[in-house]
């Protein structure tokens, strides 16, 4: 019921900024919650970014100060601008969505297929 597109990430130098977008598309009553979160080789998938649809936003402590999420719901998209990266940001990131099928439906998630991004010199 719902598709999302992942794009933006790549191969960038410490210091340096990518911004990553998740537009979400298909049949759905609502997308309430969205958000990055990012895995690294041997590590546990975490949160690196939320925003709810009103756009209260909650962020790891590692990124504090360095990325910024938006979104924009006329577009179903959410967005992860990146400033000052680190080698240990290297991960691959991942877009979750919260959406209704319906109405009255339950929160139900959904995952992108993931965007690398390396950080390195």
């Amino acid at each position: 019921q719902v598709q999302l597109v992942e794009s933006g990430g790549g191969l960038v130098q410490p210091g340096g900024s990518l911004r990553l977008s998740c537009a979400a598309s298909g049949s759905f009553f609502s997308i309430n919650d969205m958000g990055w979160y990012r895995q690294a080789p041997g590590m546990q998938r975490e949160l690196v970014a939320a925003i709810t649809r009103r756009g209260s936003t909650d962020y790891a402590d590692s990124v504090k100060g360095r990325f910024t999420i938006s979104r924009d719901n006329a577009k179903n998209t959410v967005y992860l601008q990146m400033n000052s990266l680190k080698p240990e940001d290297t991960a691959v990131y991942y877009c979750n969505v919260k959406y209704k099928r319906y109405s009255s439906s339950l929160l139900r998630d959904y995952w992108g297929q993931g965007t690398q991004v390396t950080v390195s010199s």
